[in-house]
């Protein structure tokens, strides 16, 4: 475990004590699963949890975190420098106690019930965002993910490929090998590694910088009734593709889409004409500018961007979808 979540740990118990005067005993442990443990005495009673630290908690890590929580019954717990409402909500629903870096704390075993959530957030430490993980960086990593040999492309020809200024790309190979993904094999090979981790982080980072970045507008179909012929619709351009919950049912087959999503570099106009859109801030079809080169036309983005877009939706039919996806398709290759 690093030293930043070392420090959300012991930041946490400090304010859970000044609080409330109880200790906490913190323990790192080698455990692959959870990252240490807390031991509290609270009431003259000793309670012991296998904890994982966590900066924040996300959406699509809630099925793993519910799994560990299973497995460990009454004795697990999340530590996180910060916890979103909403995810609090679905760790309480899932009586996964937490403790938040400003003490804030949630935890309800047999008699035992503590709860504060009254605290401002702490911030530990201003991270310096990692070049490679820049909304420039996170173009190149996706080229990188869909095809991990292309690491051994030139930079110019990575730059050509992913629309980036040649510059940069110096900047995401020396910050992907700083953070432990890349590996020189020889004087002109590179290696990605930890792949797994590397589309985890590339995930959310994508989900907070770059999507937002894309976003081109909410829209609604002029008929109302179009919304359920959208397997009908022929696209007028390669580049206009179809994106999470609509490209999850065409791969799957496994999935009624409540809202659409689609890829794309036509403008509103076009979009507007070709399809019957018209702008709508409650529509429930999302556009965004397409940040990729295709090499392989058809009606849906990759794989790999439909499995981090329905797995960054939080919701778990979405992320069942997603789950299949990553098993047919993109297993192999993390």
């Amino acid at each position: 475990m690093n030293n930043k979540l070392l420090g959300i740990v012991h930041t946490a118990l400090d304010n859970f004590f000044r609080q409330t005067e109880i200790k906490g005993e913190w323990k790192q442990t080698v455990q692959k699963e959870t990252d240490g443990e807390i031991g509290f005495l609270i009431n003259d009673q000793h309670q012991h949890c296998y904890v994982t630290v966590r900066k924040e908690i996300r959406n699509h890590q809630l099925p793993q975190l519910q799994s560990l929580a299973l497995r460990y019954k009454n004795h697990f717990m999340i530590v996180a420098e910060r916890i979103f409402p909403n995810i609090k909500e679905a760790l309480r629903q899932n009586n996964i106690p937490y403790l938040e870096a400003n003490g804030n704390v949630w935890f309800k075993k047999g008699k035992l019930f503590l709860w504060i959530d009254t605290h401002k957030e702490v911030m530990i430490e201003k991270e310096k965002i990692n070049r490679a993980f820049t909304k420039t960086g996170l173009k190149v990593i996706f080229h990188f993910l869909l095809n991990d040999t292309h690491v051994n492309q030139t930079y110019r020809e990575i730059a050509q490929i992913t629309d980036v200024g040649l510059g940069n790309i110096n900047y995401v190979i020396n910050g992907l090998k700083e953070n432990g993904y890349l590996i020189n094999l020889n004087v002109n090979q590179y290696k990605l590694i930890n792949k797994e981790e590397l589309l985890e982080r590339w995930m959310i980072a994508y989900e907070e910088r770059l999507k937002p970045a894309l976003f081109a507008g909410t829209f609604k179909f002029v008929k109302h009734e179009d919304f359920d012929q959208w397997k009908q619709i022929k696209f007028k351009d390669i580049n206009t593709q179809w994106g999470g919950e609509p490209a999850g049912d065409i791969l799957t087959n496994y999935i009624k889409p409540g809202a659409l999503t689609i890829y794309t570099i036509e403008t509103r106009a076009d979009l507007m004409k070709h399809y019957h859109l018209i702008p709508d801030p409650l529509g429930n079809i999302k556009v965004y500018h397409k940040f990729w080169s295709t090499s392989d036309a058809g009606k849906i983005v990759p794989p790999l961007l439909i499995y981090v877009d329905l797995m960054n939706t939080g919701d778990p039919r979405n992320m069942e979808v997603a789950k299949k996806i990553y098993k047919n398709a993109l297993q192999d290759k993390f």
